[in-house]
């Protein structure tokens, strides 16, 4: 069995908006990731996607519902095909859970924010 110490593969990464694969299960991947500032609108038309705050302050703002706070040790989940903005106060210490595959960006095109998810590597 694989383990994965949350504190160490958020200690061996600095960049922001980068998302680091830790684990896959499922046709399904656990990523982690640091996150500062604002992100780009998107939606995913396929898939759901979980943001679990580890450490700091996250807002999901979603295009046609109020916004979702999340801290330390909260998780929510974005349904497929709303569209929504990932908006950090500091930086914030994320898992995501999703989809193999899944873009960052889903569906927003020549934004330039659009990231390969590297394997962690501690």
């Amino acid at each position: 069995m694989d383990t994965v110490d949350l504190e160490d593969a958020f200690a061996a990464f600095e960049e922001r908006w980068a998302p680091r694969l830790v684990a896959s299960l499922n046709g399904q991947e656990l990523k982690v990731a640091k996150l500062e500032g604002e992100f780009v609108w998107h939606s995913h038309p396929e898939a759901d996607e979980l943001f679990w705050v580890v450490d700091g302050n996250l807002t999901i703002e979603l295009r046609d519902e109020p916004d979702e706070q999340l801290t330390d040790g909260e998780l929510g989940v974005v349904p497929a095909g709303v569209e929504h903005r990932p908006v950090a106060d500091g930086v914030a210490e994320v898992v995501l859970f999703e989809p193999a595959g899944t873009e960052n960006t889903g569906d927003a095109e020549g934004t330039g924010r659009t990231s390969e998810v590297q394997e962690l590597t501690e």
